[in-house]
């Protein structure tokens, strides 16, 4: 079943390759969505995919998917929000 989460990641995220290396793996994935920065330094995704990829996309989000990025916290809440067009950084 098709779930779409809204997820934030605080810590080094920012200017590390961090967007690259999330498009990379929810490509992978076949996670559709975005990502993007954010003034306050975190970054924001939007995430839409089966249960277990989201799930998978999750806790390797949260161990930095970018070699550069350190994650320090990331939050989640399940919305209703459609995303149906490819996974993307927005600008």
């Amino acid at each position: 079943m098709k779930k779409t989460v809204d997820i934030v990641v605080s810590g080094l995220v920012q200017g590390v390759g961090f967007r690259y290396y999330t498009t990379k793996l929810a490509n992978q994935l076949l996670i559709q969505g975005f990502v993007e920065n954010v003034p306050d330094g975190t970054v924001h995704i939007v995430a839409s995919g089966e249960a277990i990829a989201l799930n998978n996309f999750i806790q390797q989000i949260a161990a930095s998917p970018s070699p550069y990025s350190k994650v320090t916290n990331i939050k989640t809440h399940y919305t209703t929000l459609v995303v149906d067009n490819g996974f993307y950084v927005k600008y």
